[in-house]
């Protein structure tokens, strides 16, 4: 089998990108839905609801548990880097978003500190675990659609 043939052919690779694109495409239309403007940029930024990262990872992780087994090692690795990639996004991402929302703030505030930075800091990098959870639950699913 080539590297084509197999590319096509790797149900986890592309069970994992569509769930990503679904997400991405989500996130957009929800922001719509709250704000009546349409924010584009949301398709690649990270936050959002629900998460792109969790969708991506999570279905990853099922379709190669779909397709090797679940009580495979390769699923095993798949579940625990799911795990890691979650934990960052509603955790470690979430709180440096938080610190650039406060140094946003902080350097608002004092007129002769705005030249200290080019521009804001970007606020929006994580997710609550609700979007983390909403992103897993739908990267499971599109996993199953593509293993049924």
């Amino acid at each position: 089998m080539d590297l084509f043939t197999g590319l096509a052919n790797n149900e986890p690779l592309w069970a994992a990108i569509t769930a990503y694109i679904v997400a991405s495409f989500l996130k957009v239309l929800v922001k719509f839905v709250k704000t009546r403007k349409i924010r584009p940029s949301l398709f690649i930024s990270t936050g959002g609801m629900p998460s792109s990262h969790s969708a991506f990872i999570a279905s990853a992780a099922a379709s190669v548990g779909f397709t090797e087994g679940f009580d495979s090692s390769i699923f095993a690795l798949a579940a625990v880097i799911s795990i890691v990639v979650m934990y960052d996004a509603q955790g470690v991402r979430r709180a440096s978003g938080r610190q650039a929302e406060a140094i946003n703030r902080i350097i608002a505030n004092f007129d002769n500190l705005h030249s200290v930075l080019e521009k804001e800091l970007k606020e929006i990098l994580g997710h609550t675990p609700f979007e983390v959870f909403a992103g897993a639950g739908l990267g499971i699913l599109i996993a199953w659609i593509f293993n049924r």
